[in-house]
């Protein structure tokens, strides 16, 4: 025989489902359907419904937690954490031979913190960029040729790409989606002589995946330096086109 025992349900007011349940099966008495402590009966309705099968109902039943609000809590960071993450990332770069005054990564999952100094400026578009000498001249616009040097970075301050190893700076026409967003827009606005570091966020970042050179999704950093700019013209004899930038 079952004996008399209180249960406390999470629900103010008792949910409809609930309610029917306890009414249908006569095995809870509630004070009043806005009640929130039941009691199991003395003589249940069905004299079969043995304990177990009773908790069996009601945890299996899904009105019993339809209305249960959730007490999970987003995992907050803490500071400690932060900067723990700060120290092991700027640890890991010193191991890699990182430049000076090279960006920080504060990496948790995937979110992501950039620490730099003051010298560093954001764009709207979401790009970091700091500029070691402007340059003299005019910057690039779509057609020209640019010739420049760069040196890539990961987040973990590992060379990954360097023009000056490959012994030959690298050319490329502008306005021809020829670059990575991030870096186009870059050195869009640097001039000739000009040394700048970029750091391109994913969004603006290169394409990730099998095929590609990049395994994930993450910060980008170039040191880059613009030689020159050229014009450059289209020509076409017959059949053949070609164009020449001098």
């Amino acid at each position: 025989m079952l004996q008399k025992a209180m249960v406390t349900i999470i629900s103010n007011p008792l949910s409809p489902k609930l309610t029917f349940l306890c009414e249908s099966l006569g095995i809870l008495k509630c004070r009043s359907k806005s009640s929130t402590s039941c009691s199991l009966s003395q003589e249940p309705k069905y004299q079969s419904l043995g304990r177990r099968n009773l908790v069996y109902v009601l945890v299996s039943s899904p009105c019993l937690f339809a209305t249960l609000p959730s007490s999970a809590k987003t995992k907050s960071k803490s500071p400690y954490d932060e900067r723990r993450l700060l120290e092991q990332n700027k640890r890991i770069q010193k191991e890699n031979n990182a430049p000076d005054e090279f960006p920080n990564f504060v990496r948790e999952g995937f979110e992501v913190k950039v620490v730099a100094s003051d010298n560093y400026i954001k764009a709207d578009s979401g790009l970091i960029y700091r500029d070691f000498d402007v340059g003299q001249g005019d910057c690039p616009k779509d057609g020209q040729q640019v010739t420049f040097h760069y040196i890539g970075y990961n987040e973990s301050g590992r060379r990954i790409d360097s023009t000056y190893i490959q012994g030959s700076p690298a050319k490329i026409r502008m306005g021809t989606n020829a670059l990575v967003p991030g870096f186009e827009m870059g050195i869009r606005d640097m001039k000739p002589g000009g040394r700048r570091r970029i750091i391109i966020p994913p969004e603006l970042g290169p394409p990730v995946g099998p095929s590609t050179f990049f395994s994930s999704k993450q910060f980008e950093v170039f040191d880059v330096e613009l030689v020159s700019i050229q014009n450059c013209e289209r020509r076409t004899i017959g059949f053949y086109s070609d164009v020449t930038c001098n």
